[in-house]
C-alpha cells in the first residue's frame, strides 16, 4: 500500500503477519541466540531480529501468511518487498497469492539454488481485483 508499512520484529510479529499462522516452526530470534546464521541481521547488526526456521524443521515446509489485504486497483497497487537468507540447507522459497474466491494459492515467486548464507532483498507487485492474502 501507500502507507508504506515497515515491518522488522524488533518488538513482535509485525501487523501484516497472521500472529495465529505462525506455526512453532518459526522462530523469532536474533545473530546472539546461537542457533547458527545468520549471525546478523540484512544491515548487519546482531542484536536486531529477523524470523528464521527451526533447525529441526530441515525436511519440512513452513508458511507464513499476510492477514487480508483490499483489492488493487490503478490509485492503490501493493508492493511488498522482503529480505530473506538462504543457509545450505534450504529448500525454495515461495511467495503465493490467495485470492477470497480461490481456495487455490498461485505462485507468484520463487527461488532456489542460487548464492546461500547470504542476504538479499527482493519486490513484488501484486494486482488483484478482490481480497487477498499473500
Amino acid at each position: 500500500g501507500s502507507s508504506g508499512e515497515k515491518c522488522d520484529f524488533e518488538t513482535d510479529l509485525c501487523k501484516a503477519l497472521h500472529e495465529l499462522h505462525l506455526q512453532s516452526q518459526w522462530i523469532r530470534r536474533n545473530g546472539q541466540s546461537g542457533m547458527g546464521p545468520p549471525y546478523s541481521d540484512r544491515n548487519g547488526n546482531d542484536s536486531a531480529y529477523f524470523l528464521s526456521l527451526s533447525s529441526k524443521m530441515k525436511s519440512s515446509s513452513a508458511t507464513l501468511r499476510t492477514n487480508v489485504f483490499l483489492p488493487t486497483d490503478e490509485e492503490h497497487v501493493c508492493q511488498i518487498t522482503f529480505h530473506y537468507w538462504i543457509g545450505q540447507m534450504s529448500g525454495p522459497l515461495t511467495v503465493g497469492l490467495q485470492k477470497h474466491s480461490e481456495d487455490t494459492i498461485t505462485n507468484i515467486w520463487q527461488v532456489s539454488g542460487e548464492l546461500k548464507n547470504q542476504w538479499k532483498a527482493n519486490t513484488i507487485t501484486i494486482n488483484s481485483s478482490e481480497k487477498y492474502e499473500v
